[in-house]
């Protein structure tokens, strides 16, 4: 036999609560707007957050008082009844359908997850020599032009024993 419950209902704890932030940000606010301190403005401040933080007590003693037929909160929790006459059948082959979608894009999901093997080759290849190794780092050098120069110079690098020659770029840049 479940109990009973008048006055409060459940969670009176919570109810308690948010009373006494009430009362406790109402005062802090009082004395911050009646009392003559020079932190006036903090207290004002204080009280107002307290009452607000009330809100949440008040929202935890409304929600656990909501009453919930247990003929409604079957379905939701899973329990199904074993005779739902003819809309049974159609709902639990949606159900069913719907529980093959989501495991199926779940589980090519986790199939797909990784890098791919051809992302990665790509990437890690150099463009004019032998596939670099995983970790190795390639060492790239530039060179700036001033526009006093007149002859471009052309940047040269070694890496894993092949030579790598890099185009002249120019910068164009505004006066200031």
């Amino acid at each position: 036999m479940e109990p009973v419950y008048q006055g409060l209902g459940r969670c009176v704890c919570c109810f308690w609560l948010a009373v006494a932030f009430d009362i406790v940000g109402l005062l802090v606010l009082l004395v911050g707007v009646f009392v003559n301190v020079f932190f006036y403005d903090l207290l004002i401040y204080a009280g107002a957050i307290v009452i607000f933080l009330s809100l949440v007590w008040w929202v935890f003693w409304y929600s656990g008082n909501i009453e919930v037929p247990p003929a409604e909160l079957e379905d939701d929790v899973g329990l199904l009844k074993k005779d739902k006459g003819a809309f049974g059948g159609i709902s639990g082959a949606v159900r069913r359908l719907s529980s093959r979608v989501s495991s199926g894009i779940r589980n090519s999901l986790r199939r797909n997850g990784g890098p791919s093997s051809t992302r990665t080759g790509r990437a890690q290849r150099s463009a004019s020599g032998p596939p670099l190794a995983s970790g190795q780092q390639v060492a790239v050098a530039m060179t700036t032009m001033t526009p006093q120069e007149d002859t471009p110079h052309a940047a040269v690098s070694s890496v894993a024993g092949c030579h790598i020659e890099m185009p002249h770029t120019t910068t164009e840049t505004s006066p200031t």
